[in-house]
């Protein structure tokens, strides 16, 4: 038996939010979830999930500041997620692994976090 992935998902929209941990949740992932960036980074020290999903634009602390305190202490895979394709490189620059554009279809954000999970176990 294998044992679950967790997901953390950081969103402050609670109808995106609840979207992507049913999805994600039907597609056999451990979800745990944050509304904000403080409290993302608490449990990514906490629960040491396998992968987060970052959405950029939050307040009062962006998905991109929320990077910023990371990397110093994880190597997290990390994939943001934004209507606004603009930020991407800059996401990207602070040590995002991946990005996925808003509105995205369930199946394929799981086939990105499977792709980066499987990279991750391989390595």
């Amino acid at each position: 038996m294998s044992i679950k992935k967790r997901v953390l998902v950081v969103e402050d929209d609670a109808g995106i939010l609840r979207f992507v941990k049913v999805a994600l949740t039907t597609a056999g992932y451990d979800v745990i979830t944050a509304s904000g960036g403080e409290e993302a980074l608490e449990l990514a020290q906490s629960k040491k999930p396998d992968l987060m999903l970052l959405d950029i634009f939050m307040s009062p602390m962006t998905g991109l500041e929320v990077l910023e305190k990371l990397r110093p202490t994880s190597q997290i895979p990390v994939i943001v997620f934004s209507a606004r394709g603009s930020v991407v490189d800059e996401a990207l620059k602070r040590g995002a692994n991946d990005f996925i554009a808003k509105p995205f279809k369930p199946e394929d954000l799981i086939e990105k976090i499977q792709s980066i999970l499987d990279r991750k176990g391989a390595s």
